[in-house]
């Protein structure tokens, strides 16, 4: 599979960016076009929603972000904090933004918000580096792209692979969300991930 670059980017610069794609963002998407080619995958499904998910998780930056959107660490936890005392996060029960004895916080970082600590144990495997330990290397984005790529394939996130919603004649747009977060916004990444597939097929190189 190998996709001209000039072509998929001006087919989603309008159509997913409003007409405008910075440095940023374009280093990004190369990252994990490099990622998902590199291990001979050939379906633009799986391509499209990996990017459709990235640019939801990432507000649309399609750029490793910190969970809030937060500049800095210590931003990032007192926002959370204050979202947990005025009982904006029911669905929390470990607050896992608190820091460590070590002053670290695994709070979500990436192009896939990955959060606590064990799964920061089990993105340091796949990525051969120590995020325990520098958890701020989940903002790099070829960590980024690497976690994202491999996670979404394999299931590490909740457990459900892309191959588990787009195989053969299945294409499960909706579901899909399931391999991140259950149904959160499913139709809105759906959609986007459609978006993206289309500028995928018409730059697909024969």
């Amino acid at each position: 599979m190998r996709i001209d670059r000039t072509i998929f980017f001006a087919g989603v610069r309008h159509s997913v960016f409003g007409g405008r794609l910075g440095e940023g963002q374009v280093a990004s998407i190369e990252a994990v076009l490099t990622r998902f080619l590199a291990r001979g995958w050939s379906d633009p499904r799986w391509l499209a929603y990996m990017l459709a998910t990235a640019h939801h998780e990432t507000g649309g930056t399609l750029q490793a972000v910190r969970e809030t959107f937060a500049v800095t660490d210590d931003e990032a936890v007192a926002r959370l904090e204050r979202a947990f005392r005025a009982g904006k996060l029911p669905t929390v029960t470990m607050p896992y933004w608190r820091r460590d004895a070590g002053g670290r916080s695994y709070y979500g970082r990436g192009l896939v918000q990955i959060t606590h600590r064990e799964n920061y144990q089990k993105m340091s495997r796949i990525t051969g580096l120590d995020l325990v330990t520098e958890p701020d290397l989940a903002l790099r984005v070829d960590v980024a792209a690497t976690i994202l790529v491999v996670g979404m394939t394999e299931g590490l996130f909740s457990g459900a692979r892309l191959a588990d919603f787009f195989c053969g004649m299945k294409a499960d747009w909706t579901g899909a969300r399931k391999i991140v977060n259950g149904r959160d916004r499913a139709s809105k990444i759906a959609a986007t991930a459609r978006i993206f597939d289309a500028a995928i097929r018409a730059a697909l190189v024969a």
